[in-house]
C-alpha cells in the first residue's frame, strides 16, 4: 500500500517541527540535570568540611569567633585561680585580724597581698599623724585611705573581665554577619545554576548557619562566665571591707588607748 506524495511530505515537516520543539527543552533538561547531578555528589558536611568549603568571609567569621572562645577559656581559667588564691588570702588574714589585740600585731601575724596592704597604709597614715591630737581626723583620714586601697584592689581582681562581656554581646551579631554573608553566596549560586532543587540549596545554607552556631558558642559561655566572675568578685570585695573594718577597730582601738607603736610596713605586702 502506497502513501501519497502529500502526506509523506505533511508527516516529514511535522516531525522535523517536533525536533525543534523538543530539542532545547531536553537540552535545558540536561543541563538542569547535570547540575543537581553535580550537587548531589557526596560532600562533607562534617563542621570542619563545611568550614573547609565555606566562603573567604565567613572563614574569617569562623576563625574570628573561634579565637573569642578561646579568649574565652583563657580568661576563665585564669581568673579562676587568681580569685580562688585571693579570697583564700583574705580569709587567712581576717583570721589574723580578728585574733590581733594592735595594728603592731597584725603586721606581724597578716600574711603578704591585699590585707597586708591595707595595713601597710593604715601604718603609714599612722606615721604621718603621730604628732596629731586629733583623734577623729587620724580616724577619718586612715578611713580614707584604706577605702583606697580597697577600690585599687577590686579593680585589680576585675581586670581582664571587660573582654567577656564584650564576646558575649558581639558574639551572635558577628555569626550572623556570616550566616547572612554565606545565604546570599548561596543564592547568588541558584542564580547561576538555574535551579532551585534543595540539594542544591542546602550544603550552602548549611555553612552558613554554621558561622551562627560558633557565635552562639562563643557568646554564650562568655556571658555566663562573666556573670560568674562578678558575682565572685563582689564577695571578694565584700571579704576586703571586712579588712577594711578590722584594720579600722584595731587602728581606733590604739588611738583610744594612746598607746600607738608605729610599726614598720610589712615588708612582703609591696607586691
Amino acid at each position: 500500500m502506497r502513501v501519497p506524495r502529500t502526506g509523506a511530505v505533511g508527516l516529514s515537516v511535522f516531525l522535523h517541527c517536533l525536533a525543534g520543539f523538543a530539542g532545547p527543552a531536553f537540552a535545558q533538561g540536561s543541563s538542569e540535570g547535570a547540575a543537581i547531578a553535580s550537587a548531589i555528589l557526596p560532600r562533607d558536611l562534617s563542621p570542619w568540611g563545611m568550614f573547609v568549603q565555606a566562603d573567604l568571609i565567613v572563614k574569617a567569621v569562623m576563625v574570628g569567633l573561634a579565637f573569642a572562645t578561646l579568649v574565652t577559656c583563657t580568661v576563665w581559667l585564669s581568673k579562676t585561680i587568681e580569685l580562688f588564691n585571693a579570697r583564700r588570702n583574705v580569709r587567712r588574714a581576717l583570721r589574723e585580724l580578728a585574733a590581733a589585740r594592735s595594728v603592731e600585731e597584725a603586721v606581724r601575724t597578716v600574711p603578704a597581698g591585699p590585707v597586708a596592704r591595707l595595713l601597710d597604709g593604715a601604718v603609714a597614715e599612722l606615721k604621718l599623724s603621730t604628732d596629731r591630737m586629733d583623734r577623729d581626723g587620724i580616724k577619718a583620714r586612715i578611713l580614707s585611705r584604706l577605702q583606697q586601697i580597697e577600690a585599687a584592689a577590686g579593680r585589680r581582681i576585675a581586670f581582664g573581665t571587660g573582654v567577656l562581656a564584650t564576646i558575649g554581646a558581639t558574639g551572635p551579631f558577628v555569626g550572623l554577619f556570616g550566616t547572612v554573608w554565606g545565604i546570599m553566596n548561596s543564592f547568588i549560586g541558584i542564580s547561576k545554576s538555574q535551579t532551585t532543587n534543595l540539594a542544591v540549596v542546602a550544603p550552602g545554607i548549611a555553612e552558613a548557619l554554621l558561622a551562627t552556631a560558633l557565635g552562639l558558642v562563643a557568646a554564650i559561655p562568655a556571658v555566663v562566665i562573666y556573670n560568674l566572675f562578678a558575682r565572685q568578685t563582689a564577695a571578694y570585695r565584700a571579704l576586703l571591707g571586712d579588712g577594711v573594718a578590722e584594720i579600722a577597730r584595731l587602728a581606733g582601738r590604739d588611738l583610744d588607748s594612746g598607746t600607738i607603736i608605729v610599726p614598720r610596713p610589712h615588708l612582703a605586702a609591696a607586691e
